[in-house]
Parts: structure tokens; sequence; C-alpha cells
């Protein structure tokens, strides 16, 4: 059963001095109580579109930042978090009645909501730079944004449904991957299960059904193994065991998106125990073994080697005396707690509670690890990238690998030696010439794994390559290759650049002069700040502007602007920009889904198809006509599991196409063809031309055009040319 109401929740400021007085904290209750009357006072009559007065959502904001062990001056931002960006209020009036550091809270916080979300990439990722720089002053503005978000996704049923799912798919793109990498599990399982409701409601519901019917076998066996587990443990008094049910999102992830069933998921439920010390954890650990029989390679020793987002514990997958597999996660308090709230259990530390100095020490080495991953982020020149890098640098995929010194260093999966050469140091990374695994020589794309060595071969100069770029994964080792080519090599790039340009420009049918080279990418140009065309070509050169992002939107104002003289020339608009999608076909209303066509009428493209949401495969595809599909899908059951979808439009790629010109031979004939051509900045791959023994010469000529109707076009130009009789596509 789902863990999370489903009836929108407000929490009221009696409410919130009853968490803050739970807590054990030490508070600064008359400033609480002060922001609390001003927000109160400010927001007046304003009301939520369910009607419910305003005051009630920064009051049950505040209440989550309580519960995650925030300090005062957070408490506070969150109840004043909305009165600058929705009432006449302004910050100056906050300075100085709460002071500063409230303040900038608030600042933080309503630049991040003046954030309008879009769905083009380019404008996504630009706000998302945003974000990152208020992030990158305090983190405590993202706790209270994150707050905000979790508090709105609870109160999300009187929202429109596209606005329901908008708001969702940023949650899983964004403000679930920060809040996991800040380690706040509460907030990320919850933020991604209520996502998922609106994303898949049939997938999340069959996930819930499914665990609800389970719940009560699931009760009496987690009780079974505590008593067993407590038995043998001599001082039980100070051991607590709970039970532990994997997030409806990550049971989705395996069960969907992987193909498994629940039964083939060994930690949809765990056993919990949590003792007072590290010895204690691994004394636990011995007796779990002792009474159950472990799975071979499903221990992890987090103790030891903490995830970046300092989770530790010790998990293990047993088997039960009816060979019932299941997880057992054993750590401390301190640990329990940093599990649950992450780095807002900094703030928890800092008024009194918690692990000695060293602990703190420990606390501000990781916050200060996610402030400089951040700055890594904003290093990037093409923002697009950003949002790939957040789910990259901040979700949970890492590995963890050694030095030869025998350093513990977490890298995301897929990471390769130039990216830990780069964590090592920058000059490593730059002076980086091979790499030893194991003792074994390697190849720098080498995908590493977990518990391998790693040696870094260096050389005495820096020679990064540029083709480093595409093999790294880690935003922190691309950001300083690009910054060495940026400063180190300009003329280069700039050659680089410009040949990467024409490339580009020749594969794409565009055919353009250095003055109209510079007119279609000055709104670019703008932009980003650059002062010539020279240092555009630079920023192509060493990475800054990866073309294959912006040649699609070149490719569309070149055709509208310079294909324009030419007659009967009726060029499709470019179609709503949409993930590509791998499998060829597009699913309506969702993104990376899993796609099969199915056997009884293997569908080909062309074919008038339609989906059936499958349990653990995805969606199947059938030609609409299969005997398989119902006639009428409204009168079938599960209706709901018929979806629309359609082949991937390919409407507007360039093709290569040969013509072959008959006319009256005579000098300047082939020169006429070539004017003409560039006249409409048709790319021209072959010009030749041939005498005929009759007088007539024959001119073949291979050019890009963009579809039937252009070349059409095309032909009917070049017949005004003097003397030309016939023109037919070979």
């Amino acid at each position: 059963m789902s863990k999370y109401s489903k009836v929108a929740h407000y929490q009221d400021f009696t409410e919130l001095k009853s968490t803050i007085l739970l807590s054990n904290n030490s508070y600064d209750m008359e400033k609480i109580e002060k922001a609390y009357l001003f927000a109160e006072n400010s927001h007046g009559d304003q009301r939520r579109v369910s009607g419910i007065p305003y005051i009630l959502h920064p009051t049950s904001v505040a209440c989550i930042v309580a519960e995650l062990g925030m300090d005062t001056d957070t408490i506070c931002g969150a109840l004043l978090h909305d009165v600058v960006e929705d009432t006449p209020v302004a910050l100056n009036e906050i300075t100085k009645m709460f002071g500063s550091d409230v303040a900038k809270l608030i600042d933080g916080v309503t630049k991040i909501s003046k954030i309008h979300y879009s769905t083009k990439e380019q404008q996504q990722a630009e706000n998302i730079r945003k974000m990152l720089i208020a992030m990158a002053d305090d983190i405590r503005v993202i706790i209270i944004k994150l707050a905000d978000r979790l508090h709105n996704m609870r109160t999300m049923d009187c929202m429109p449904e596209q606005k329901r799912r908008d708001k969702s798919l940023e949650n899983m793109q964004v403000f679930a991957p920060i809040a996991h990498r800040l380690g706040i599990k509460t907030v990320k399982d919850e933020l991604e299960d209520r996502s998922l409701q609106y994303l898949d409601p049939i997938g999340y519901k069959e996930i819930e059904d499914d665990l609800l019917m389970n719940e009560e076998g699931r009760s009496e066996f987690i009780e079974s193994i505590k008593e067993q587990i407590l038995d043998k443990i001599e001082d039980s008094d100070n051991v607590y065991i709970s039970g532990r049910v994997k997030s409806i999102n990550s049971i989705y992830k395996k069960t969907f998106m992987q193909g498994k069933t629940l039964d083939q998921i060994f930690d949809v439920f765990a056993v919990r125990v949590i003792v007072d010390t590290i010895p204690q954890c691994y004394n636990v650990l011995g007796v779990v073994h002792d009474i159950f029989k472990p799975i071979p390679n499903r221990f992890k020793d987090y103790i030891s080697m903490p995830k970046p987002n300092m989770y530790q514990s010790l998990h293990t997958t047993v088997l039960d005396s009816k060979a019932i597999p299941f997880e057992v996660q054993i750590r401390t308090w301190d640990m329990h707690y940093t599990a649950e709230y992450g780095i807002a259990a900094h703030w928890k530390y800092k008024l009194g509670m918690g692990p000695d100095r060293k602990g703190k020490v420990k606390l501000d080495e990781n916050i200060q690890k996610v402030k400089n991953m951040i700055l890594d982020q904003l290093e990037t020149e093409d923002s697009t990238d950003i949002a790939k890098n957040i789910r990259n640098d901040f979700e949970e995929n890492e590995i963890y690998v050694f030095t030869p010194k025998g350093d513990v260093i977490n890298l995301p999966k897929g990471s390769t030696p130039i990216d830990l050469a780069y964590i090592i140091h920058t000059q490593v990374g730059h002076r980086m010439v091979g790499a030893k695994v194991n003792g074994k020589i390697v190849p720098i794309d080498y995908k590493l794994k977990t518990g391998e060595i790693c040696e870094i071969i260096t050389q005495k100069e820096e020679h990064p390559n540029r083709s480093w770029l595409e093999i790294c994964k880690t935003a922190s080792a691309k950001s300083k290759i690009r910054q060495w080519y940026k400063n180190e090599k300009r003329d280069e790039n700039i050659v680089e650049g410009k040949q990467l340009l024409e490339k580009e420009f020749k594969r794409n049918g565009i055919n353009l002069t250095e003055e109209e080279t510079k007119e279609i990418f000055k709104g670019l140009l703008v932009k980003r700040q650059y002062n010539t065309i020279e240092d555009f070509y630079a920023a192509i050169g060493y990475g800054g502007i990866q073309l294959w992002k912006i040649l699609p939107r070149v490719k569309e104002d070149y055709q509208k602007k310079y294909a324009k003289n030419i007659e009967q020339i009726d060029v499709p608009q470019a179609p709503v920009k949409r993930k590509k999608a791998a499998s060829g076909v597009v699913i309506e209303g969702t993104d990376d889904v899993l796609v099969k066509f199915s056997n009884c009428c293997n569908p080909l493209p062309g074919d008038e198809i339609i989906g059936y949401i499958t349990r653990g495969y995805g969606v199947s595809i059938h030609k609409r006509s299969c005997s398989n599909v119902p006639k009428d899908i409204s009168s079938c059951e599960d209706p709901q599991r018929w979806v629309s979808c359609y082949w991937e439009d390919e409407v507007g790629e360039a093709f290569r196409s040969t013509l072959q010109i008959t006319a009256t031979d005579r000098t300047g004939l082939l020169a006429d063809v070539t004017i003409m051509l560039s006249n409409m900045h048709i790319f021209i791959h072959a010009l030749n031309s041939r005498e005929l023994k009759n007088g007539k010469a024959v001119v073949n000529a291979t050019i890009d055009v963009v579809g039937r109707n252009h070349l059409k076009g095309v032909i009917t130009k070049l017949s005004d040319i003097n003397g030309i009789e016939e023109i037919k596509r070979l």
C-alpha cells in the first residue's frame, strides 16, 4: 500500500510549533513566530487554486523543512519564501526585519521560482543553470525549494492534467536527482513516487496493488526475521529492527524498464537493523550470516566506502529457511539520520546534536563537494549538457575505484581513466598518456569497475586530446579539457571549428558565404557573447559548442531564408522537437519507454499502428488491422492500456540527387548552371559536362535537396537558362 496520502495535506502554524518542539533542537521561536505573523499579514486573503488560504502553504513547507532538521533561518525562509514574489513586500524590508541570511535565502528561492520551464531543451537547460547558481551560494536555498516542490506535489490534484505531468517530469529530471545527491532520501523517494502517479498512473497502480496484496504476509515475515535476529544478539535492548519497503518508483524501474517481475527483485522489502556503534554493525552482520544463508556477490560495505551523498550502511541479501530472498541493512543511528536527511543533517549537528567535531568536518567536506560539483556544471558552455550532467553526476550510479596508494575514488558508472585522472588533479588529467588497471595497460576509453586499482600514466608535457570529450563521463573532466583548449590553442581551435562547421554544412546541404554565415549565427553570437565569428569557430573547436545540437535550427533558418526565391518549393516546417525515438516509434504522451514489435502482425514503417502497455515489457506495437487489436477500443477490456503511437517523422533531411541536363552546346553553359545553383544556395557535390555529336551537350549535376518539392523548384529555375531543352533525374 502507498505510504503517501492521496488527500491534499496542509499544516498550520500550530502543527509547525509541535514539529519544532518534538525535534528537541534549539530554535529561536520568537524569530520564527515573527516570520509567520509577517507572512500571514503579507499574504492576507490570498488563496491557493484549491481555495485553501495561501498561508497554509508556507507553514506546510516550513513543517517539511523542520522535519529535515534545518535551522531557524531556513524555517523563517520557508515561511517567507513566497512573500517577495507574490506580495508588495520588497527584499530590503525582509533584510531589515530578519537579517541578511534570511533575505539571501528568500532571494535565491524567488529566483528559482521565477524559472518557467519550457519543453525546449535549450530553455530548460538555461533555467537549470540559474537554479544551480542559487544553490552554489547556499545549499539551504535548494532545500527550501525541494520542500516547496514536495508540498506542491502533495496538493497537485487540483491542477490541470498537463501541468501535473509537466511538474512531474521536472521532478524526475532535475529535482529528484538533486535531492538524491544531497542525500535527502525521504524527499527524493516521495517526489519520485508522487511524480510517477501522474506520469504512468496505470503502472503505479499495478505495483501499489501488488504491494497491498502482499502486505499482511510481508508484515508476518518481517516479524519472524526480527525475532530470529534478536534471539541471537546478546545486548538486544539497544537494537532497533524495522521493515523497509522499496519505493514504488524504484520497483517500477526494475519491472517496467528492465522487464523483471516482483519475484525477481531481491530488495523489494528489507529488514533494517539500527545499533549504536560501528563495531556492533559488523557483529550484527555476523549474526545475520550465521542465521541465514548469504547470496554470493550481494554484500555491500557502504560504511568503509560511503556513497558520495554520505550514505553509510552494510547491505547483505540472504535466504531464509524457505529460500525466500530478502535484504538486511545494518547501520548506526547517526548513519540512519544521514541516510534519511543527507546534507540537511549538517544543520541538525550545528544545533548541537549528532557526531563529534570530526563528523562535522566530514559533513562540511561533503557540502563543499556538492558545491564543487555544481560549479563544474556551470562551467560548461553548452547549457544543454547541464540536465544530462545532473543525471550523470547526481544520480545513484556510482563505482568505487582504488588508486595505487589505496585511496578510494567515487565515480559515476561508465567512467573512464580520463575521469579518474581529472578527479585526482587537473594536471594529472592534462598530462595523462595512458592507464593501467590491476597492473595491465588498458585503453583510455576503458569503463572502470568497482574494486579495480587504476594507475594513471603521465608525461611532463600537457596534451589533452579533443577526442577525450566524447570518451569521458564526468562534467568535471569535460569542463577542464575544454578550458585547456580554450586557453592554450585558440588559433588551432579556430581552424578546427571552421573545418567542422564546413563539414556539417556539406552534410546538411547548406551553402553559405562567410558573410551569410555570420548573419545566420548572429543571434547565437550575441547570446553567447562572442565578439567575432572567430570566437564562435574557436568555441566549436574546443567543444564549447556542439554542432549537432544547433544545426537543426540553422538548417531550418537556412531553408526559410535562402530557399525562398525558388519557385514552387513547399519545404515542410520542422516538426515539434521531441526526443529521438530509438525504436523509430513515438508513443504519445511519454518518452524513454521500452518498445517491442509484436510477432503476430510484424508492423513495418508506413503501417497504421497502435501500442499496448504490457506488464514488464514496455509498449507492444501492433498494426491497427491486427486480429489481436479490438476494433472498438473503448468497449474492450482495459481500454486504458491501448495508446496512440506513430512512426518517427524524418521530414526535412537533405538527400543527394543527380540531374541530367540536356541543352544546346554553347560557351558558358556550365558556368550558367553553376551560377544558378549557387544563387539558389544549392550544395554541389559534382558537376561535369560532355559534348554530343548532334550539337548538343549534357551536364550532370549531383546536388543536395530537402525533398521532392524542393527538387521540383530547382528544376524549374534551371529550365530558365538559355538553351536548356530537358532536365531529368537519374
